[in-house]
């Protein structure tokens, strides 16, 4: 399934955008039982998950997709959005050298997963404008990411059980402030400013993605392709990150891994190729979709 949420007038909602992406099935319509929030209907579990697949066969609840604004699958998450930096080797490489990785040691490549948060006030959806102009320093960068979502929630999850908490997968673009990151010596700052999390434009359930290092990851800026990956190449894995965070803080349903970015950021051309008022950024990851916001 490709779970969306959506508004109008009725006000938000949750439901799933089938293959033509022309149309919606409305699960107020076709399963008022259901939740009319994403999270909800995440914890909800597989009762919900079941139920929403026979409000799909039922042929109630089409609507047009063009009749509605797409949202943030997750507008408004229950908490941080958890980040991996440099879990690209190539990125790593890359950014280290850039002379902006103020935590830089050593070592380009780290140890163990590098894990920062973004704030639920960066979250914005499909087509919404990235507020660009809030970066006083015009470093505003790019970074393509799939993004893991939680399911089944847990502690001390074991790299072997981890997948059986993966709900589905969105994807992220964790945009940044790059001097503003360098200037205070850590990543939140930069990375968190109002908008700078785009998000979508929907998630696509886990039993639709059965391999999901064979998923491949392209950014375009204004139709220039710039970062082109496959999903293989991280350094930490999903069931590492998993692993790692929940050693720490117990996950819960609806909970964001966005699992960081490969190369070919902006910071990594000489000389940068910031963004600037107009471009249009296209995250691309099959079999998820794209990911489409204007800079403002």
């Amino acid at each position: 399934m490709r779970l969306v949420t959506f508004s109008d007038a009725a006000g938000a909602r949750i439901g799933v955008i089938e293959a033509d992406e022309a149309t919606l099935v409305d699960f107020s319509i076709a399963a008022p039982d259901l939740p009319r929030d994403m999270i909800a209907f995440i914890a909800a579990g597989k009762p919900a998950f079941d139920r929403a697949h026979r409000a799909i066969a039922s042929g109630k609840g089409r609507i047009a997709a063009r009749a509605v604004r797409l949202c943030a699958p997750i507008p408004r998450p229950a908490k941080n959005i958890f980040c991996v930096g440099k879990n690209y080797h190539e990125h790593a490489r890359e950014f280290h050298s850039s002379g902006f990785d103020a935590s830089a040691g050593a070592n380009a490549v780290p140890d163990v997963p590098i894990v920062f948060t973004k704030p639920a006030t960066t979250v914005i959806g499909p087509g919404d404008a990235i507020p660009g102009h809030l970066d006083p320093t015009q470093s505003v960068d790019y970074e393509n990411e799939l993004t893991a979502v939680i399911g089944k929630g847990g502690r001390s999850v074991p790299k072997t059980r981890a997948y059986n908490h993966v709900f589905g997968y969105t994807i992220v673009n964790d945009v940044t402030a790059r001097t503003i990151q360098h200037r205070h010596k850590q990543w939140f700052l930069g990375k968190s400013i109002d908008g700078f999390c785009p998000m979508g434009p929907w998630i696509v359930t886990a039993d639709d993605i059965p391999d999901v290092g064979k998923m491949r990851l392209i950014t375009r800026v204004n139709g220039e392709v710039r970062q082109d990956a496959r999903i293989a190449d991280l350094i930490f894995d999903i069931p590492t990150l998993i692993e790692t965070i929940s050693a720490s803080i117990t996950l819960e349903p609806g909970d964001l891994i966005a699992t960081g970015t490969p190369a070919g950021v902006g910071i990594g051309f000489k000389p940068p190729k910031y963004l600037k008022k107009g471009d249009v950024v296209a995250l691309t990851i099959e079999p998820i979709g794209t990911l489409e916001n204007t800079v403002a």
